[in-house]
This record gives C-alpha cells, sequence and structure tokens, in this order.
C-alpha cells in the first residue's frame, strides 16, 4: 500500500532519518588494495608498464578480447580510440549529443568534427534511428556511449556501421562488465574505451582502458602515446620507421599505482557488482506499479545488464503525476532524507564550445574550420536531447544487498507519488538549466 503520511517538506517525519555510509560506500578498499599500492611505492615502479601490463593481461581475459591497454584517463582511452580507427582532419564522427563531454570533444585535436545524433527516450543511449540520414562520404566513425550503466542498441548500429564501412567506438565508462544480449560491452564495436576513476562503477584512481580485437588499432593506440612501448613488437608495417616516438606527441601510459588497485579490484569486481545489481533491482521491484516513474535498464534486451548501475537514473512520467515536475519531486524526495537531483547531462550540441569556439586559431569556429558544411546544430536539432533532463531523476546507488534499509527509501519515493497533488500546488516548474555539463554527485 502507498504511504499517505505527511511529506517531510510540509512538516511530516522523513522516511530516511539516518543514512548509512556503509550502504553507498565506494569503491570498497581493503588492505590488499593498500599493499599492493605501497608495494609499487615502495619499489619506485611508479612511472614503468610492468604492473600495467598484468593488469591488461588480465582485464583482457576477463572481457575474452585479444587486446587491453592501459591509460591515465578514459578521455585518453578515447582520444586514442579515435586515433586508432583512423579518424583524422576532414573526417566526421558521430556521437549521441547527452553525453560527457569526453565521448566527443578529442576528435577535434585531430582536425576532426563531430556530428550530434539524438538519443532514445526510454535508454537513453545513442538512437540507432537517428544515424543513417547523418551519415556522409566524411564519416568515420560512430562513438556510442553506454549511458548511465545502460547498454545502448547494438545490433542495429553495427548493421549500419557495416554498410558504409564505419568503425564503431564504445564509450564504456559508465557500463564496465555490463552485457548487451549475453556480449561484453566494450567488446562488440571495433574498439571499446573507459574510464576506470574513482567514481565509476570500476574504480581504481584515475586511470583508462582500451579494449579492441584489432591489432592495427592496438598497433595505433600504442604508436599514438605510449613511446616506450613503441618498439619492434608493432607489426603495423606502415608504423615501423617511426618507432620511438610517440605519432601524437602525448604521454598516456596508466600510473602503476593505478594498476596494482586495478588487479586487485578486478578480482572481486564481479561478485561486488552482482550486489549491486541484487540490490538495485529489489529497490525496483518494491516500486513496480507505482505512476510516474520507470526504471532506466535493459528490460528489453534480454541477457543484458546495467553492470554497476553508475550514475543510475529513474525515467520520470510527468503527466502521471498531474504534470508535477522532475524539480518539485527530487525537492521533495530531498526533504524525505535522500539524495536526489534532477536531469542528467546537458546536451553538448547546445554548448558554445561546438558553435563559437575558436580554439585552435583557425579564424573560424573549430568545429567548421576542416569542413565545408554547416555543421552546427542548433536548438531544436536534437529535441529528445534537449528535454530528457525533464525526464529522468537520479535513484540510491545501493552497493550492499540490505533490504530493511532500501525498503526506507522506497518509502520515501511511495510518499512522494501519493502526495504529489499537494506538490502541484507551489510547483515552480522545471528550469531551463537542468543537468550539468560535467559530472554527477553519487550519494545516498
Amino acid at each position: 500500500m502507498i504511504s499517505t503520511e505527511k511529506l517531510a517538506l510540509f512538516g511530516g517525519a522523513k522516511a530516511v532519518e539516518q543514512v548509512e555510509a556503509d550502504l553507498f560506500a565506494w569503491p570498497v578498499i581493503t588492505e590488499e588494495d593498500e599493499s599492493a599500492a605501497l608495494e609499487v611505492l615502495r619499489h619506485g615502479a611508479m612511472s614503468g608498464t610492468d604492473i600495467t601490463q598484468q593488469f591488461e593481461l588480465e582485464f583482457a581475459q576477463w572481457l575474452n578480447i585479444e587486446y587491453a591497454l592501459g591509460f591515465n584517463n578514459g578521455t585518453a582511452a578515447i582520444h586514442t580510440a579515435m586515433f586508432g580507427c583512423g579518424v583524422g582532419v576532414g573526417d566526421e564522427i558521430i556521437c549521441p549529443s547527452v553525453t560527457y563531454w569526453a565521448s566527443a570533444l578529442q576528435a577535434f585535436s585531430l582536425g576532426a568534427t563531430v556530428v550530434f545524433a539524438d538519443i532514445h527516450p526510454t535508454t537513453l543511449c545513442l538512437d540507432p534511428a537517428d544515424i543513417e540520414h547523418r551519415i556522409t562520404e566524411k564519416t568515420k566513425a560512430i562513438v556510442v556511449v553506454h549511458y548511465l550503466s545502460h547498454p545502448a542498441d547494438m545490433d542495429p548500429i553495427i548493421e549500419i556501421a557495416r554498410r558504409y564501412n564505419l568503425k564503431v567506438i564504445e564509450d564504456v565508462s559508465h557500463a564496465q562488465g555490463g552485457l548487451y544480449k549475453g556480449r561484453q560491452l566494450g567488446t562488440i564495436g571495433h574498439v571499446g574505451a573507459m574510464s576506470l576513476m574513482t567514481g565509476k562503477s570500476f574504480a581504481i584512481g584515475e586511470a583508462g582502458m582500451l579494449v579492441t580485437k584489432d591489432r592495427d588499432i592496438y598497433d595505433r593506440a600504442i604508436a599514438f602515446g605510449h613511446y616506450e612501448r613503441f618498439n619492434d613488437s608493432i607489426e603495423n608495417e606502415e608504423l615501423k620507421s617511426f618507432i620511438g616516438l610517440p605519432l601524437g606527441g602525448y604521454k598516456y601510459r596508466m600510473h602503476q599505482v593505478s594498476s596494482a588497485v586495478g588487479r586487485v579490484q578486478l578480482k572481486y569486481y564481479e561478485q561486488r557488482i552482482a550486489e549491486i545489481d541484487k540490490a538495485m533491482n529489489y529497490f525496483w521491484k518494491q516500486l513496480e506499479g507505482v505512476p510516474g516513474i520507470q526504471p532506466h535498464r535493459p528490460v528489453h534486451q534480454p541477457g543484458s545488464t546495467n553492470a554497476g548501475w553508475y550514475a543510475a537514473r529513474g525515467l520520470y512520467h510527468a503527466e502521471q503525476l498531474g504534470g508535477l515536475s522532475v524539480t518539485r519531486f527530487c525537492e521533495a524526495l530531498v526533504a524525505e532524507g535522500i539524495s536526489c537531483e534532477s536531469g542528467c547531462n546537458r546536451p553538448l550540441h547546445l554548448h558554445p564550445v561546438f558553435h563559437t569556439a575558436d580554439i585552435y586559431g583557425h579564424g573560424t569556429p573549430t568545429r567548421l574550420a576542416n569542413t565545408e558544411r554547416d555543421l552546427l546544430q542548433p536548438a531544436g536539432s536534437l529535441p529528445v536531447a534537449e528535454h530528457i533532463s525533464e525526464r529522468v531523476f537520479s535513484i540510491p546507488w545501493f552497493k550492499q544487498f540490505r533490504p530493511e534499509s532500501i525498503d526506507k527509501y522506497v518509502l520515501a519515493i511511495r510518499k512522494v507519488v501519493a502526495c504529489h497533488k499537494e506538490l502541484l500546488e507551489k510547483d515552480p516548474g522545471n528550469s531551463p538549466q537542468l543537468g550539468g555539463w560535467h559530472f554527477f554527485s553519487h550519494k545516498a
């Protein structure tokens, strides 16, 4: 039964009086992690690659893929994935507009540009139906983001890429270890790249990883920013004459403290995200039938998972709650003791960097510097992306399956939904600036 208790916003008791810190603590750091990090420090091995290469081997074995290459962060890994796929001057990549900027912005430094596509209103990932009409002879790659831990619909995207001979880059920063129809995310396209920074599900400090089955992509990735490994092991004949210096002029190797911690985290990652999955699915099970909200998970993709549920969101249907704004809805949940925020990433195609910024002194906006056509995408061009923040809200990211504790958060949401008519009376509506350009908070 839905509770009709007085809302905390109006003076009632909070549903969640006290937050249990260990319910949300992440990453899990034990003496084993600490010992691994200290061993690197004590041996002065911070800037080597031996531990990193061990981690890469274990990471590749985990994903059952041929090659893995460690990076200092996910931005560098995605940048290198673009270079590995041959993205260069005058080329275009297609990318969803709703994502963190590091899924796309590095293309500028390669002399390429970005064409944004819309997202699907349920998956919040790249909409396969909005890709094909954006492809031109300049298109080199499609960047797919498994956004907010939800797998993108890969099968139709791969088929489009096959027809047009395009590369597919998977940004797995939100979904390490996730599955799409039983297949590991990051291994379905031509190359996968991801962040492994502290806020992510697979959290090892500040690091990134690139994975691929393609030896040429792997060799190009090494050549771009791993000078000490750009040696006689390279098989690509076109690269051999340049061995010794990084082609991109970058130094992108992973710090070995992160590598050491990563090796430990990998040993326990599957069991830890299984615990998260159990807790999060229990949470949504208790909310079945509650109007106005819907889980953001791959219910129509058998064999697909949300992995570690990074930056988990619920889908919000204001029309089922009398038009109550998601802003007011979240305000009431915060009063009940839940750290809740409306929105997600703002659509990148509306940011001035993609319209007016002349980053490299071309005398024209950088996005237009290496193309002969107008690629600017104004307001109204991607309608789902531009309004999606009105239809999503953050949910607690439970790390422990503890039903009696999770039930308090369920009660809070049930209370707010049951009393939504009271909230309508002073509903200010949604701000036109919902969401943010940068990152998410991950609190109770």
